[in-house]
């Protein structure tokens, strides 16, 4: 397996697509427009097994300290193959050259984030993510997602933000 992690081109608009639409159809994602993925396909991360697309991440910054990891999914086949931790070393990267040191996510993968050094906590104390996306989320009065947090060192000054094959 030769599987790359690279930085989102709005060729990959379609697959980002594809695959996060079947994980909104699931109900463990919230769905993205086309329009919506072409606008923030700068914010994507994706993996590439060859020229077949196997997975995805994204970042929002939600306020001066913090960015969200979401949209983040490995397609059916490449599961368990470490694929997911190298797109969050990678999202986690960008957020470090950013000078953004809290990465927060909402999940039903806690063992997951955990594994990969985020720790739970209560999603009240973001209410950047509150404001910004669960207004308009259909599970807001009922949501079952946990948050997790995880703090990083921002970058060195002149480092770049790298995306190494996974």
């Amino acid at each position: 397996m030769s599987v790359i992690c690279r930085k989102a081109q709005p060729n990959d608009v379609d697959a980002l697509y594809e695959l996060i639409q079947d994980y909104a159809a699931k109900g463990i994602m919230l769905p993205r427009s086309r329009e919506a993925l072409t606008r923030n396909i700068n914010n994507f991360v994706v993996a590439q097994d060859g020229d077949k697309f196997v997975g995805c991440g994204s970042l929002l910054q939600l306020g001066s300290d913090l960015v969200e990891i979401r949209s983040l999914g490995i397609a059916d086949g490449y599961k368990g193959q470490g694929i997911g931790s190298r797109l969050v070393d990678a999202l986690l990267e960008h957020a470090s050259a950013l000078n953004i040191p809290k990465v927060m996510a909402l999940t039903y993968e806690v063992h997951f984030f955990e594994k990969n050094g985020f720790h739970v906590v209560d999603k009240e104390i973001f209410p950047e993510k509150v404001w910004t996306d669960c207004v308009n989320c259909p599970k807001q009065q009922c949501c079952d997602e946990i948050a997790v947090v995880r703090m990083i060192e921002p970058a060195k000054q002149g480092e770049q933000l790298s995306f190494a094959q996974i």
